[in-house]
């Protein structure tokens, strides 16, 4: 492993704050990787305490605020390296977070991305909702995770301890392979925010990659550190960036159908948070579908160009094939282990 050339780049903006609390211990536990700063236009004094802190630490001006999606494109497009790992800079590593993953990723070229185990920051022995012990979906494109439901968090007691394979690989510390991001295109700087990981990793196993999760590593997030779950921002991101990846990356079977359930129970979605007393998340909703119908000549183009892709094939490995809306809010399934074993034949 130490010829290998690993790089984890952390994007930041205005994120001093973060810096300060989490940067000497991601030095102490990296070596002897390279540590890269991409710094996303910060308009606090991030740069300059880089600079006198840390003037060993590289950094990569992108000269404005690109988001999570292009800023590291940006940034990566400059880095050669065998692996990137894309680190948020909420998150505190612990000892040897990087070999496990590493090492996995190693014995199998066809693993092209891999997340560690997440737990919560605040709450140690609880899984974080941005990954917690690996990503998947439902048939419908709903996201939800082993340890994470909607906001159901588990506690982990051990009980997602294996390496498996999954459907996305967090984007709060995903682990990818250059080429292989590379080859798929990066990410898609349409996104901004949210959900960039899930279209990039979909994407990745269209091309016959496969997708790990390694709960031998283990760091812990703090989450919401760009946007928290209570902003109308995230809850528009969220719902327009996955209504397009669904439409650019599903296998062709009654997508059409497929497209105007999900549209409807986006809608439900939107009326429940109305009923909440939460309308800025009801109009952040119709401003997504708005978006959607918009960019999609945009986004069947996108569809379009990637099937021509060289070993292009639309998977259908690791999908939920039941409705996880219904298996939450129906019949009370809030745990992973609850759910039916009701995924894709690999």
């Amino acid at each position: 492993m130490s010829e290998l050339k690993v790089a984890v780049v952390i994007l930041n903006f205005n994120g001093k704050y973060y810096l300060e609390k989490f940067l000497p211990g991601i030095i102490a536990h990296s070596s002897p990787h390279t540590i890269i700063i991409a710094d996303n236009g910060s308009t606090d004094d991030s740069v300059a305490f880089l600079e006198k802190n840390h003037p060993g630490i590289a950094i990569i001006q992108n000269g404005g605020n690109y988001g999570y999606a292009e800023g590291y494109n940006l940034a990566l497009q400059n880095i050669e390296a065998d692996y990137f790992i894309l680190l948020n800079s909420d998150v505190e590593v612990t000892e040897n977070w990087i070999v496990p993953v590493i090492s996995l990723m190693e014995g199998d070229s066809r693993i092209a991305a891999c997340q560690p185990r997440i737990l919560d920051h605040a709450q140690r022995n609880l899984f974080e909702y941005a990954g917690a012990a690996g990503g998947f979906i439902d048939k419908y494109g709903y996201p939800f995770c082993r340890g994470r439901i909607f906001n159901s968090l588990e506690e982990d007691t051990g009980q997602y301890s294996s390496a498996t394979e999954i459907f996305w690989a967090s984007g709060a510390c995903l682990f990818v392979k250059a080429k292989a991001f590379r080859e798929a295109g990066g990410f898609d700087k349409d996104y901004f925010a949210h959900m960039e990981e899930i279209d990039l990793c979909w994407r990745l196993k269209n091309l016959g990659y496969k997708i790990y999760a390694e709960p031998a590593s283990i760091i812990y997030h703090i989450g919401g550190g760009t946007l928290n779950k209570l902003s109308k921002r995230k809850t528009f991101l969220n719902f327009r960036n996955n209504l397009i990846t669904y439409t650019k990356n599903n296998a062709p079977g009654f997508l059409f159908w497929k497209i105007a359930y999900r549209l409807n129970l986006d809608g439900v979605a939107a009326f429940k948070f109305l009923l909440q007393g939460q309308p800025k998340h009801f109009f952040a909703v119709l401003k997504a579908h708005y978006y959607y119908y918009c960019w999609l000549p945009k986004t069947l183009a996108k569809r379009k160009t990637m099937k021509k892709m060289p070993g292009f094939r639309f998977t259908v490995t690791e999908i939920y094939q039941a409705n996880i809306v219904t298996e939450y809010f129906i019949k009370h399934k809030t745990k992973f282990s609850e759910l039916s074993e009701r995924f894709s034949a690999k």
